[in-house]
């Protein structure tokens, strides 16, 4: 994927790219939230369910455009992903921002954009 983003978030790109939802949940903290199409999900068992759910809907292949580390403290780090999705759902592409916040070398939030 990319060296410049944190293991965590190249692993989730890698997990999604062959939809393997259990390593997806596993980038997570067990906190973690996804918000995603106007709807958050909290924590794994949540998360998993977006996964096989909503997320699952579609056939899609995801380019990454370009990632930018919006801060980093010791409370954590944000990182901005933007990326190009081409699928089977309406429209057949569209261009997203991932923003994902990392905690102690997991995924914390994700919001979709």
């Amino acid at each position: 994927m990319t060296n410049e983003l944190p293991a965590v978030i190249s692993r989730y790109f890698d997990a999604d790219r062959v939809r393997d939802v259990d390593t997806i949940v596993s980038c997570f903290t067990d906190d973690a939230a996804v918000s995603d199409e106007g709807q958050t999900w909290r924590g794994h068992d949540r998360i998993r369910a977006w996964r096989a759910g909503p997320a699952a809907k579609f056939q899609y292949t995801i380019d990454v455009l370009d990632a930018t580390t919006v801060e980093a403290s010791s409370a954590g780090e944000r990182h901005d992903v933007r990326i190009h999705m081409e699928g089977d759902f309406p429209g057949g592409e569209a261009d997203l921002t991932f923003r994902f916040a990392v905690r102690d070398g997991l995924i914390s939030t994700l919001e979709i954009v």
